[in-house]
């Protein structure tokens, strides 16, 4: 009984992990594939929304 839990939890594993890199591998061919000129175009807005934005977070810089 073992060792069908140990087995199903090595193939969710493997499945999950599958799905998860296939959406990452696919939409960075795609991009470059058919992307044409407008590959930045999502990135290159938010850069120039957040232009001038006050940095927050991380650690202060020490005197």
């Amino acid at each position: 009984m073992a060792q069908f839990f140990i087995d199903f939890t090595i193939v969710a594993v493997f499945v999950i992990g599958i799905t998860a890199l296939m959406g990452v591998i696919l939409n960075g061919i795609g991009e470059n594939i058919f992307g044409g000129r407008k590959k930045r175009l999502h990135t290159a807005m938010s850069e120039q929304v957040q232009t001038g934005w006050k940095a927050v977070g991380g650690k202060k810089a020490s005197r």
